[in-house]
């Protein structure tokens, strides 16, 4: 039998390949933007957004795994899916709108759905969500960096 985690993460790869696909314009774009002076540590964003995913994955492992009804589990799995969704989906539209606004927005609706989620595996899991908390720490974080880009990039709002 394969491990839940290697489906669950199998299938968050296959989604971040269909959602992720960036145009090399809009990758132009987004690295010629102006960073705030003090982001001394976007060297490190990549392997930040890799521990989160793993601890994602990890996390709808554990109630994928565990004794809840099916119903439950699929309603969590929906929650999980729409949230990477979310998180791949901010470089993806923001890039194509060109709007560090609508990437502010997107970054704050992600940070909202990882809540509601929170509180429904307090409810379910909490070793499921304490593997939620490294996103729900980073990801004000990266919204709020996003949005300090807008005053340096004022065409790009």
């Amino acid at each position: 039998m394969i491990p839940s985690w290697l489906v669950i993460g199998g299938i968050g790869f296959l989604v971040s390949l269909l959602v992720n696909r960036i145009p090399p314009n809009d990758l132009r774009w987004f690295f010629r933007l102006q960073r705030p002076r003090w982001l001394t540590f976007e060297f490190a964003i990549p392997f930040i957004w890799i521990f989160i995913f793993v601890c994602l994955i990890l996390s709808a492992s554990i109630i994928w795994d565990s004794d809840i009804s099916m119903g439950k589990k699929a309603v969590l799995m929906i929650f999980y899916l729409g949230l990477e969704i979310v998180i791949l989906g901010y470089t993806r539209v923001m890039c194509a709108k060109r709007s560090l606004l609508v990437g502010t927005l997107i970054g704050g609706g992600g940070f909202l759905l990882g809540l509601i989620l929170a509180i429904l595996l307090f409810f379910t899991n909490k070793s499921a969500l304490f593997l939620l908390i490294p996103y729900l720490l980073w990801s004000p974080i990266g919204t709020y960096v996003t949005w300090a880009m807008i005053p340096l990039n004022r065409d790009s709002i």
